[in-house]
């Protein structure tokens, strides 16, 4: 089984405002040190139907945000997306159409593509969502080693990063049950779906059933 570990590999990224820095990275991982820069470029710039509710928040259309949400900029979030209860977005944070960030979740330095889904107690850091992508309650993102240590992709080779910080890369369709954690450099592959409660490290591949660390299925 392949593991993908390209940008193009893992993402079809339609959403006009992150197009280039997706084709202009032949790794995830490249795209994170540029989220937050990007943010406020868009934000200085505007889009069309958006609207600035906030210094260094711009929303787009249909975009319900309920009041004991906080949202610190930069921050650009797409049409229709919903944002629940007690969520905190600590900026750098840009989304695409129709996601769901959910109550008590925690984002910052992130790109969620359209159709994102992470509802319930979630903290996501320093990482890349695909398109309807979706994670269960309680799923973690854990951004940072325990000794400091830049993270390694560790994939059919090893990638060094030159980076202290990477969540996890979810490609398009990726599911990840609940009370799951997304430990440094993680990258699950399109259609993969990972059962509750799983410590995942490494790099897995597209249209697989990943049941635990050690056990990976091909998807019927």
């Amino acid at each position: 089984m392949i593991k993908s570990v390209k940008t193009k590999e893992l993402f079809d990224c339609t959403v006009p405002y992150l197009v280039e820095l997706f084709e202009e990275s032949e790794y995830p991982w490249e795209i994170l040190p540029k989220i937050k820069d990007l943010a406020k470029k868009i934000i200085a710039e505007g889009l069309e139907g958006y609207t600035l509710i906030a210094d260094g928040v711009l929303v787009g259309e249909n975009v319900k945000i309920y009041p004991t949400a906080t949202i610190e900029g930069p921050t650009v979030i797409g049409s229709g997306t919903e944002v629940r209860p007690g969520t905190f977005i600590r900026g750098g944070v840009i989304t695409g159409e129709n996601c769901v960030i959910g109550n008590s979740s925690e984002l910052k330095n992130c790109i969620l593509l359209n159709k994102v889904q992470i509802p319930h107690y979630n903290y996501v850091g320093d990482s890349i969502l695909g398109n309807k992508a979706h994670t269960g309650a309680g799923t973690i993102f854990s951004n940072l080693k325990s000794d400091g240590k830049n993270v390694v992709i560790h994939g059919d080779v090893e990638y060094e990063t030159n980076l202290r910080k990477i969540g996890g890369i979810l490609a398009d369709g990726a599911d990840v049950g609940c009370g799951s954690v997304i430990n440094p450099g993680t990258i699950i592959g399109k259609n993969t779906s990972v059962y509750p409660l799983t410590s995942l490290r490494g790099v897995y591949p597209a249209d697989c059933i990943v049941k635990s660390t050690k056990e990976v299925v091909k998807r019927i």
